[in-house]
């Protein structure tokens, strides 16, 4: 019974712990009682020696000394309370007269002799002269009986001491001889109850140790020690059991970790091949090529599914006949197998010998499959496709396969949306660059061709009406029309080559410069200050195309002598500014000016916010222009 050892345990150690508190109580008492009678005895003695004091300061103060008589009251004073003390005992002493029926007698009797006899006597020798005389003599007759009665009392505590001492000395032997037999009966008791048992339960552990499988304990008890050699014996039996199992249980696992090992290896093989940039088509084969080596299947393909035709249609396929390809190239939703799970997201694996009712696999059937199986091809919540594997001898499916191949579906819908999303993010990109394009060609060669065309209507104007010198002045402008347009096409040119840097930022702004200044015979003036860390090359492209258009506005328009560029680099980001001294623009009153007339700072505007910048235009008529890019780092982190 559980709790029954510990139960024995407290109750032999409380029992040994109640006789031996109650032997040692009895002693202390017993001692306590000693010691108040030895105090007693020690004052009853005194009360003789006090006895003839008192006779003695009465002879001595015949002579009229009033200091004896004085001593003498202190003396009757001071046996009055010693009296008291032996009668009523003082705890805090501690004093105590022994409690028998002889020595109260003797007591008793002592104190009647000198409240009657005594004590008046020492009250009449202090009343005056005249009768100290008579009461000395009387006092000297009653002293020597008075101390004889006290001589009896304190021989009557004595021997109570005695008495009590040796009960004392028995008690403390009896004591002795207790601690001797609670020891050995605490020896035996714990060596039946504890160390026996736990030596036959070592014993027990040391053959099982020793291989000793059928090693059995006896249960002896139904304590807590018992319950030990039952759960032991439990133990052995099952160690026992399972030793006989152990190679087929070693055996399943090994086959489990290969298992697990080989569907670690196939999704690894997998997703690393997902992870390679390949077109589509080739994506979805090299997947379809893994999973059917893998598997053991016969053939396999791949459908993906498109929302606007709700159809299936076949990307690639291993194994299978032209005939069935013809009949299942095109599939729509609910048809045969693949519709099915394409409708419901959930895996299919049937026999074509017994199908579920209402399921069509007669293609299956015809090209001899028997295991037919659909996997969903799923991004999030999207089904994207569905893929097959198709077996020509049946064959089950475990949960774990089952479940890899799900896992798989879903790594190939990732990978699928990727391609994707990449292709879109070509498409944009490719739009944007287009329309980047369609704006530069209108804002300078649309634009130079169009000035161009009215001057060469206005030179045939004049040529047919003979006016040489406006046909000379219209060809000189028609000169200068073509030297801008050709600027400009250069410049294009530079523009679209721009795609990646070769240097930093920093070399080429000073390259961008120089080409400039040579160029245009512009003085130009670069400065860098403060550092950071490095932008990203995107973005210093971007930058590169709005310092290029702000040089080419600057050569169109601005009529300057002087361009500086600074780039600022600091803990909030990064600020560039472009100045020149030219003839400058009313920002206020000309509002058209910033839309129209100057090439390139609506693209510069968008550059900039493509980044994640800021693009702004300060000018004055007369003052020059600024162009200020400023790229705060919490913008470019966000971008």
């Amino acid at each position: 019974m559980q709790g029954k050892l510990s139960r024995k345990i407290f109750g032999m150690l409380i029992a040994f712990l109640i006789v031996a508190t109650t032997a040692i109580g009895l002693t202390l008492l017993i001692s306590w009682q000693l010691e108040g009678v030895a105090a007693a005895i020690n004052d009853a003695g005194s009360q003789r020696m006090r006895s003839y004091r008192m006779a003695q300061l009465m002879v001595r103060g015949m002579e009229g000394d009033t200091a004896l008589a004085k001593e003498l009251r202190v003396e009757a004073e001071r046996f009055d309370t010693v009296l008291h003390d032996l009668a009523w005992g003082d705890p805090a002493r501690p004093l105590s007269s022994p409690r028998n029926a002889e020595v109260r007698q003797l007591l008793t009797a002592v104190e009647k002799s000198w409240q009657a006899a005594l004590r008046p006597l020492v009250e009449q020798y202090l009343e005056g002269e005249a009768g100290r005389l008579s009461a000395s003599r009387r006092y000297d007759r009653e002293v020597d009986g008075f101390v004889s009665q006290i001589n009896e009392l304190v021989l009557a505590m004595e021997r109570s001491y005695a008495r009590d001492t040796n009960l004392l000395r028995t008690v403390q032997g009896l004591l002795v001889v207790l601690a001797i037999i609670g020891t050995v009966i605490l020896i035996r008791f714990f060596v039946r109850l504890v160390i026996r048992p736990v030596g036959v339960l070592h014993a027990g552990m040391r053959r099982m140790t020793g291989s000793d499988l059928g090693v059995r304990l006896p249960i002896e008890s139904d304590d807590e020690l018992g319950g030990l050699a039952r759960g032991f014996n439990q133990m052995a039996e099952h160690l026992q059991a399972v030793h006989g199992t152990l190679e087929e249980r070693v055996a399943a696992e090994t086959s489990s970790l290969a298992e697990r090992n080989r569907e670690l290896g196939i999704l690894y093989e997998v997703t690393s091949l997902l992870a390679e940039p390949v077109h589509l088509e080739a994506l979805c084969q090299g997947f379809l090529d893994r999973i059917k080596t893998a598997l053991g299947a016969d053939a396999g393909a791949v459908r993906l599914y498109l929302p606007d035709s709700q159809k299936l249609y076949l990307v690639t396929q291993e194994g299978l006949s032209d005939s069935f390809l013809a009949r299942e190239r095109e599939l729509n939703c609910g048809e045969c197998l693949c519709g099915e799970v394409i409708q419901n997201g959930m895996p299919a694996i049937f026999d074509t010998q017994d199908p579920p009712p209402g399921m069509k696999l007669g293609n299956c059937v015809r090209e001899g499959f028997a295991t037919a199986t659909a996997f969903s091809i799923v991004h999030g919540k999207r089904r994207l496709g569905v893929y097959n594997l198709y077996f020509l001898v049946a064959r089950p499916f475990s949960e774990p396969e089952k479940h890899l191949l799900e896992t798989l579906g879903q790594h190939l819908g990732v990978a699928i949306e990727n391609q994707r999303l990449k292709s879109r993010e070509m498409e944009l990109a490719v739009s944007e660059e287009r329309n980047l394009l369609a704006q530069e060609l209108h804002d300078s060669i649309a634009q130079g061709l169009a000035f161009l065309n009215i001057q060469v209507q206005l030179l045939q104007d004049s040529l047919h009406k003979g006016r040489s010198d406006e046909a000379l002045q219209t060809a000189a402008q028609l000169r200068e029309g073509v030297q801008e347009s050709y600027d400009d096409v250069r410049e294009l040119l530079v523009h679209f080559r721009t795609r990646v840097l070769q240097s930093d930022l920093d070399t080429a702004i000073t390259s961008a410069l120089e080409k400039f200044e040579g160029q245009t015979g512009i003085a130009t003036r670069f400065e860098s200050l403060g550092s950071g860390a490095p932008l990203e090359p995107t973005d210093e492209i971007q930058i590169m195309h709005i310092v290029q258009e702000s040089l080419s506005n600057i050569r169109k328009h601005a009529e300057a002598s002087e361009v500086r560029l600074t780039v600022r680099r600091g803990q909030a980001g990064t600020e560039i500014d472009i100045e020149d001294d030219g003839r400058g623009f009313d920002t206020v009153n000309e509002p058209k000016v910033l839309s129209e007339r100057h090439v390139g700072l609506k693209i510069m505007r968008e550059r900039a916010h493509r980044v994640g910048g800021e693009c702004r235009i300060s000018s004055k008529i007369g003052e020059g222009t600024r162009v200020t890019l400023s790229l705060p780092r919490e913008s470019r982190e966000e971008t």
